[in-house]
């Protein structure tokens, strides 16, 4: 199974093939998500949602979070796992 982390998401498609790679993660490795409740998931994923763009910009992507795409749908699920 390919790493959740390790996808590229650009696409509908890919952002699926995301889903199921992370969702698989989660289940083989619960212990390592920092979230690994659901209410610990969706408290980090709203922060996390609202910090996104500091984080593109710091790494100096172009790209906008008020324009939604599956990349930053991507990108705040990966991170919501591990934001503290």
């Amino acid at each position: 199974m390919t790493d959740a982390r390790d996808i590229y998401v650009h696409d509908r498609q890919t952002f699926i093939k995301f889903l199921h790679a992370f969702h698989s993660d989660f289940k083989k490795n619960p212990d390592v998500w920092e979230n690994n409740t659901l209410e610990r998931f969706l408290e980090a994923l709203a922060a996390y949602a609202e910090d996104l763009q500091g984080y593109y910009d710091n790494l100096e992507l172009p790209l906008d979070v008020d324009k939604p795409s599956f990349r930053v749908f991507a990108d705040m699920l990966k991170g919501a796992s591990v934001y503290e």
